[in-house]
């Protein structure tokens, strides 16, 4: 394969399901159906922990969250692990960020030459409410996401522009740099991140009247489940959500936030295509995670369903098939080894071991099938939630709390807990000894309560931080959080 440069676009809180090209209905994305077209689209692609900073973390080492220790949003990567950034500079490629990293800051050595209009957790410090995680209680930011949700402007949407221009100057900027080694651009944007609000040009591509209803959203369809029955008290957005107009306002706004990230997307292969690059650059898009969007009746992310787990990804360029789907199973610490390998970079010794695997390979074949994994231990989280995926099978396993177990295949949107079905005994076996070999649940799940329990103190102790309160997202840079 022919190394070339490589432009990773990442999104923020994506559901895979909202796309054109995986035929949702009404969603309009064509910038990113024509991507699609022109290489391979991975139909099975998850996050390795469903909430910013361990995802992005996750993304940037090529590790699992419990390798590396950035557990949630107030234990953010610091540098201390090697990322595919250290190793791509290391051997002489240029590497850039513009927009949305989610790390401590900007000082610590993240792996970039360059960290153009980047945005970090609040004060290096990031969500420290979120680390009270065995007493839940109910929000006060989050009953903001109903009561904000629908047409409008908003601070992320102007940064988005903002990142999507620095990004298409960045690019027009290397038209005349030829004979360099490949460089990577990583450009992250932060719609369709909450709040639901999408300016009136999105927001009215898609009528209220005409959107549909979340699934599973009435009070008698909803699963129980211990760990979700303590997720909703923490995360209780649904309790702003009193009408029936409000709940289609927020739908029809992440729409609309969609097709601006759409749009914008397609500003970056526009710019592409006019600085001559669009031959010698692959092209890499994908989420940090998805969101629930009022499945269930859960909004935002942080559980292990596919509406919050699950991510796109979509890999376009030279050398790659177009037109393909990949059902291979994927993850995002899959990134790490394929942007090392689109650049043509020497693998380090140091890195035999990380678990993630070329999706080059994979889209050919070259991959034995293998099982995926996430986990959670964030916000909302009463106990270590760990996910899973073998084939269409889809195992979940709770420290202390019954296990769930799905056939995504003839249930994509897990109805049908299959855990105490005995017809699945056998099954089940498997996947519980195939997730342990991968990670011991109980071990690690106290390893992350003590290393919280420990930052906890470090930020002035469980008393200080619910009187500080919360915030419902990390500020666009040049804004304030506004906490209650």
């Amino acid at each position: 394969m022919t190394p070339s440069n490589m432009l990773v676009i990442m999104s923020d809180e994506h559901n895979p399901r909202m796309l054109g090209c995986h035929e949702h209905p009404m969603v309009r994305t064509p910038n990113l159906d024509r991507l699609a077209a022109a290489g391979v689209r991975f139909s099975d692609a998850a996050c390795n922990s469903p909430i910013c900073v361990p995802s992005r973390a996750s993304f940037a080492t090529g590790r699992y969250v419990h390798q590396i220790r950035f557990w949630d949003n107030a234990i953010p990567y610091d540098g201390s692990a090697p990322t595919w950034g250290h190793r791509l500079r290391e051997q002489g490629h240029a590497v850039t960020s513009i927009g949305k990293l989610h790390f401590r800051r900007t000082e610590d050595d993240n792996g970039f030459d360059e960290e153009i209009l980047p945005m970090h957790v609040v004060d290096g410090v990031g969500m420290v409410a979120g680390l009270l995680r065995k007493d839940p209680r109910p929000g006060r930011a989050t009953l903001k996401l109903a009561e904000e949700a629908g047409r409008g402007d908003s601070s992320y949407q102007r940064y988005d522009e903002a990142i999507t221009d620095a990004a298409a100057a960045w690019i027009r900027s290397r038209a005349e740099q030829r004979g360099s080694k490949p460089w990577v651009l990583f450009v992250s944007l932060v719609c369709p991140h909450f709040p639901l609000i999408a300016r009136p040009e999105w927001y009215d591509l898609y009528p209220e009247d005409e959107v549909p209803l979340p699934p599973l959203y009435g009070k008698d369809e909803r699963p129980r489940h211990p760990f979700i029955d303590a997720l909703r008290i923490a995360q209780n957005y649904d309790e702003g959500f009193d009408s029936e107009r409000k709940v289609r306002r927020a739908i029809a706004a992440y729409f609309g936030m969609v097709s601006f990230l759409d749009h914008n997307i397609g500003r970056l292969m526009a710019a592409l295509a006019e600085a001559g690059l669009t031959d010698s650059t692959r092209v890499l898009y994908t989420s940090d995670h998805g969101d629930n969007l009022g499945a269930r009746g859960l909004w935002g992310k942080s559980n292990l369903y596919q509406d919050s787990v699950a991510v796109p990804m979509i890999m376009a360029g030279p050398d790659i098939p177009k037109g393909h789907v990949c059902h291979e199973p994927v993850t995002l610490v899959d990134g790490f080894p394929t942007i090392l390998d689109c650049v043509g970079a020497e693998r380090s010794p140091e890195d035999a071991g990380i678990p993630g695997a070329s999706l080059f390979d994979v889209m050919r074949g070259l991959t034995h099938p293998r099982d995926v994994f996430s986990e959670y231990h964030a916000a909302g989280a009463v106990t270590g939630a760990f996910m899973l995926r073998r084939g269409a099978l889809k195992y979940v396993h709770y420290v202390g709390m019954e296990a769930q177990l799905f056939d995504l295949r003839t249930d994509p949107w897990e109805r049908r807990n299959l855990a105490t079905d005995p017809d699945y005994a056998g099954p089940r076996r498997e996947c519980e000894a195939a997730l342990r070999a991968v990670v011991d649940p109980e071990a690690v799940n106290a390893q992350a309560f003590t290393d919280q329990a420990k930052r906890i103190e470090e930020v002035g102790g469980r008393e200080a931080i619910l009187a500080r309160g919360n915030y419902g997202f990390t500020p666009a840079p040049g804004t304030q959080p506004v906490y209650s």
